[in-house]
C-alpha cells in the first residue's frame, strides 16, 4: 500500500506548527541534497587543483559570500542568517577540500 505524499504548505499558509515543521522537514532534505551536489564540486576543485596552496583562496571566499549576499537581498533572506551560514559552509568545504587533496595526493 503507497501513501500519498502531499506537498508542504507555504509558510503563509501554514495555521499549525505541523504544518511548519512538514516544510521544514521537505527544504532540509532538499538542502541536503544540494550541499551534497555542492560537495562534490569541491572534490572536483581538489583534483582539478594543481598544488595544496590553491586550495584557500580568500580572493574566492569573498568573491562567494558577495554573491550570496546579493541573492538573499534581492530574495529576501536576511544578511543576519545568510552571510554567517555560507561563511561557515565555504569554511567547512575548504576544510573538506584539503582532505580530498590529500587523500588523492
Amino acid at each position: 500500500m503507497s501513501s500519498v505524499s502531499t506537498s508542504p504548505l507555504s509558510p503563509e499558509d501554514c495555521r499549525t506548527m505541523a504544518e511548519v515543521r512538514d516544510g521544514v522537514d521537505a527544504l532540509d532534505r532538499e538542502l541536503v541534497g544540494l550541499i551534497a551536489k555542492r560537495a562534490r564540486y569541491m572534490e572536483a576543485a581538489a583534483r582539478i587543483k594543481p598544488d595544496r596552496d590553491a586550495v584557500r583562496d580568500e580572493w574566492r571566499i569573498e568573491d562567494v559570500v558577495s554573491k550570496v549576499k546579493a541573492e538573499a537581498s534581492r530574495v529576501g533572506l536576511s544578511l543576519d542568517i545568510a552571510e554567517p551560514v555560507w561563511r561557515e559552509l565555504v569554511e567547512r568545504s575548504i576544510a573538506y577540500e584539503f582532505k580530498i587533496w590529500d587523500k588523492t595526493r
